[in-house]
C-alpha cells in the first residue's frame, strides 16, 4: 500500500471520468471542489501502516488501518500546532495521532467506538515508564507459573474462535491470558498488548481484505517462542526509546471508549484546537471481524457482545443496518445509492445501497459534532477513501467536505495523496479509473 499503484506512474495525471456516465450531482460537485484539488502525492507513504514499521512502539502492534507517524508530524507542522494546542483523534484507533502528539509536547484526546482500539492507545505510551529489562523479567516470572494457571474465559461460541487455533494452541493461549492477567498494570497491560500482537501469527488467520481470512496451510506460532520474540523486540525499542532521547514525562493522552456520532459524554479539558484523523472507509471493512481474535479473547464475553459491537460501530460495513426513515443525507450519495439499487442482482452484495446510506447518515452526525466542540479557528485534517460499486465512483472527500460547509466548516484544501485501483474484476468490466484517497484540510471560523 506504501507504492503508487501500478497504472500510476503513466495515468497520474490523467483526468479520469468521475463515473461510468456522466451524472449531474456528482459532476457538480467535481466542478464546485476542483480548485481544491491538489496532488501532494508525498504523503502517499503516509497514509498507511507502513510508515510505522521503522517506529519503536508502534510497530510492536500492526493495527493495519492506521496512517504513520510521519504524516501526524506533517500536520502539526503545516498547522503550526505546539504545547499551546489540543489535539484530538476522534477516530484514535492505535493512536498515532496521540502517540505522536506526546512526543511533541502537545496534550491530546483520542476516542474510539473499537474497545481494543482503545486499548492500544492507551497503553502505548506506558513504555515510555519502563526501564529496560522490566518486560523480560515478568515474562520470565510468568514461564514458571503459566504451566498451572487455569485457562482464561473467552468468548469460544463465536464462529471463528471454533476454527481458529489447534486446540493445544488455544489451550496454551488461553493460560498465557490467566498468567499475564494475574500481573499489577502497566506491565499487565503492556504484557496484554504484546500477547494481542502474536494472536495472528499463533493462528490459521490472515488480516487481510474486509474479513479475518483463514489460511489452513499456514505454519502455526508456538505461542511462548511468539511471545518471546515479541518481548525481545520490546525491549529493543524500549532501548531505542532512551537513545532517541524521547521525553519520558510527557503528560500521557486522554483515552476515551466512545462514539464521535455524540460526544456529549467525553470530558474535553478545553476546546479542541485541531482533528488529525482518519475515520472508518465506507469499503465494506469490519473491524470487529478483521480484530475478532483480540476482541474474543479479553473485550467481548459471547457472541452477542460481539454483534451488539458489530452494530454499533459507525455504518462503514456490508452488516450496516438502515432504519426505514434513514435516507442518503446529499444528493451526490442519493445518486449513486439509486442507481446502485437500481442495479438490484447485478451487485456483488445487495446491502451496499444500506452501507453507503448509513454511513454518510453517521458521517453527517460526526462533522456536527465536531463543528460544536472546536475551538473557533481549529483545523482538521482527516484522511478518506474514496469508493467505486459496479463502476459507480463515490467521491467521499467532497461530499464530506461539502457537508463539513453545512455545518459551518471552510474547505481549504483536497490534498491527492495516491491514486488506487479497484478489484481485477472492476477494472475488468469498467476501466482502469483511479479512485483517490485524499486528506481534506477544513478550518472553523
Amino acid at each position: 500500500m506504501s507504492q503508487l499503484s501500478f497504472f500510476e506512474k503513466d495515468e497520474v495525471l490523467t483526468k479520469a471520468p468521475v463515473n461510468t456516465v456522466n451524472h449531474t450531482s456528482c459532476q457538480r460537485i467535481e466542478d464546485k471542489f476542483a480548485h481544491l484539488l491538489h496532488e501532494d502525492l508525498q504523503l502517499a507513504n503516509l497514509v498507511s501502516y507502513v510508515g510505522n514499521k521503522g517506529i519503536p512502539v508502534l510497530r510492536l502492534y500492526r493495527y493495519k488501518e492506521a496512517f504513520a507517524f510521519s504524516f501526524v508530524e506533517d500536520f502539526i507542522s503545516r498547522f503550526g500546532l505546539g504545547e499551546e494546542d489540543y489535539i484530538f483523534d476522534p477516530f484514535c484507533g492505535m493512536g498515532t495521532t496521540l502517540f505522536t502528539a506526546s512526543q511533541k509536547g502537545i496534550p491530546s484526546i483520542g476516542v474510539d467506538k473499537l474497545p481494543i482500539a482503545t486499548f492500544i492507545a492507551q497503553t502505548l505510551p506506558l513504555f515510555y515508564s519502563l526501564r529496560p529489562g522490566q518486560i523480560r523479567d515478568a515474562f520470565e516470572l510468568l514461564k514458571t507459573r503459566v504451566q498451572q494457571a487455569p485457562p482464561a474465559a473467552v468468548a469460544l461460541d463465536v464462529a471463528i474462535m471454533k476454527v481458529a487455533f489447534p486446540p493445544d494452541t488455544l489451550l496454551a493461549l488461553r493460560k498465557w491470558k490467566t498468567a499475564i492477567d494475574s500481573l499489577e498494570s502497566p506491565i499487565k497491560d503492556i504484557l496484554l498488548l504484546l500477547f494481542f500482537s502474536v494472536l495472528e501469527p499463533c493462528s490459521y488467520t490472515s488480516k487481510d481484505g474486509q474479513f479475518l481470512r483463514l489460511v489452513r496451510e499456514k505454519k502455526i506460532a508456538d505461542p511462548e517462542e511468539a511471545l518471546e520474540n515479541k518481548v525481545n523486540e520490546a525491549e529493543r525499542d524500549i532501548q531505542l526509546v532512551r537513545n532517541l532521547k524521547w521525553d519520558q514525562s510527557v503528560r500521557l493522552p486522554s483515552v476515551y471508549p466512545g462514539d464521535t456520532r455524540d460526544l456529549t459524554e467525553i470530558t474535553f479539558a478545553r476546546q479542541p484546537t485541531a482533528i488529525i484523523t482518519s475515520p472508518p472507509y465506507a469499503n465494506r471493512y469490519d473491524y470487529t471481524r478483521t480484530y475478532s481474535l483480540e476482541l474474543c479473547f479479553h473485550f467481548v464475553r459471547n457472541f452477542a457482545e460481539l454483534k451488539d459491537l458489530r452494530f454499533g460501530i459507525l455504518r462503514s460495513h456490508i452488516e450496516s443496518k438502515v432504519d426505514s426513515h434513514e435516507q442518503p443525507p446529499h444528493p451526490v450519495v442519493k445518486e449513486v445509492v439509486d442507481i446502485l439499487r437500481k442495479r438490484g442482482k447485478l451487485l456483488n452484495n445487495p446491502r451496499i445501497p444500506d452501507m453507503l446510506t448509513g454511513y454518510f447518515v453517521d458521517m453527517q452526525k460526526v462533522i456536527r459534532e465536531w463543528a460544536r466542540v472546536l475551538a473557533p479557528g481549529a483545523r482538521v485534517a482527516m484522511v478518506v477513501d474514496n469508493v467505486r460499486f459496479e463502476g459507480e465512483l463515490l467521491p467521499v472527500d467532497l461530499v464530506l467536505s461539502e457537508m463539513a460547509e453545512e455545518a459551518g466548516f471552510r474547505v481549504e484544501d483536497i490534498l491527492i495523496a495516491r491514486y488506487k485501483g479497484n478489484s481485477s474484476q472492476q477494472m475488468g468490466k469498467y476501466g482502469r479509473v483511479p479512485v483517490r484517497e485524499s486528506v481534506v484540510v477544513w478550518s472553523k471560523p
